[in-house]
């Protein structure tokens, strides 16, 4: 049964990919929304556009929520430190063009490693009085999906830009070893993920197994989309 899973999650994969270069639109079509709830900032897996997150964007964008990608994040290869400072430029601009005081990170898989660099980044340079300039404040991260602790089968990969997600990658570990920030990231993970299979489980978040299979499809399965809204909700943005 797991081989077909691991083929439905890989055409789902193509699926997205094909429509991020037919797609008519942009992320710029989900910035209208409520000014009183916090903006929510798409942040991609490794590979992939914002527009694997589109089915999440279409729903909150549906309930009032402002949309935003990160345009600079490319097809997101980037080091997580560097593309973690990618997202806070993102975050300043968000605030001085557009008025943004807090936002939301919405991520899969790789985009959540990301997410929880920048909430490191923003805590440090909050307790150092630094004067980087104002941003959006980051109220808290929804993963989908992410390797807090790695996948064994990155280590035997390639390719640099995977083998990042290894158990032995030092970013990977000190971002385990860093938890001051995990009581604001709501880590959401399917019962079967063919690249994770230890899970995404992350000590002091809150962890919402469900029971789905795969780590793209599952970015568009029902259970998920109503558990991405839900834990926006518990971060402080809007009514449950």
């Amino acid at each position: 049964m797991r081989p077909w899973w691991w083929a439905l999650d890989y055409a789902y994969a193509g699926w997205r990919q094909l429509r991020s270069v037919i797609r008519r639109l942009g992320p710029e079509s989900f910035s209208d929304g409520d000014p009183r709830l916090p903006a929510i900032v798409l942040l991609p897996g490794v590979y992939e556009t914002w527009g694997f997150l589109e089915p999440a964007a279409l729903r909150l964008n549906g309930a009032g929520y402002r949309v935003y990608a990160v345009p600079e994040l490319g097809a997101n290869r980037r080091a997580v430190p560097e593309s973690a400072q990618l997202v806070r430029r993102r975050l300043r601009e968000l605030f001085e063009v557009h008025g943004i005081e807090q936002c939301i990170l919405l991520a899969h898989s790789k985009g959540g490693l990301i997410g929880k660099h920048a909430m490191l980044d923003e805590l440090l340079q909050q307790s150092q009085g630094s004067s980087a300039g104002e941003t959006a404040r980051i109220r808290g991260l929804v993963a989908i999906g992410t390797p807090f602790g790695g996948s064994v089968y990155a280590r035997y990969l390639f390719s640099r830009t995977l083998r990042q997600f290894s158990p032995r990658d030092a970013v990977l570990l000190s971002l385990q070893a860093q938890e001051d920030v995990n009581d604001r990231i709501v880590s959401i993970f399917a019962q079967f993920d063919p690249h994770i299979p230890g899970g995404s489980a992350l000590a002091g978040a809150t962890n919402v197994r469900l029971p789905v299979a795969g780590h793209f499809r599952t970015l568009g399965d029902p259970l998920v989309l109503a558990a991405v809204e839900e834990a926006v909700a518990s971060l402080g943005g809007g009514k449950r």
